[in-house]
């Protein structure tokens, strides 16, 4: 019941930035914890950082201090401020959203992707 967005991937230098967008429809936007994951080629999915509908943060070791996840929910729209990027940030970058509304009931979504490259 939820339809994500991603945009603002693309080609960064070392040390650059990028903000990635995720806008959301189809359902109620603030109840839900939304993250964004990545995937390089020849790796596994994993979770960058995390934002739950109370505002709480979770970052992987590898970009704690470097990117900042945040959402608007009057805009249904997360974000995820990359600074100090490193090569080893390229991959495609996925929004999740992710909902429990009871203890044996899981919503979760996922957008189309969007690339991150890194590179000099």
């Amino acid at each position: 019941q939820v339809q994500l967005v991603e945009s603002g991937g693309g080609l960064a230098q070392p040390g650059g930035s990028l903000r990635l967008s995720c806008a959301a429809s189809g359902s109620i936007f603030s109840i839900y914890t939304m993250g964004w994951y990545r995937q390089a080629p020849g790796k596994q999915r994993e979770l960058v950082a995390a934002i739950t509908s109370g505002g709480s943060t979770n970052y992987a070791d590898s970009v704690k201090g470097r990117f900042t996840i945040s959402r608007d929910n009057a805009k249904n729209t997360v974000y995820l401020q990359m600074n100090s990027l490193k090569p080893e940030d390229t991959a495609v970058y996925y929004c999740n959203a992710r909902a429990t509304p009871t203890e044996d009931a899981r919503y979760d979504y996922w957008g189309q992707g969007t690339q991150v490259t890194v590179s000099s």
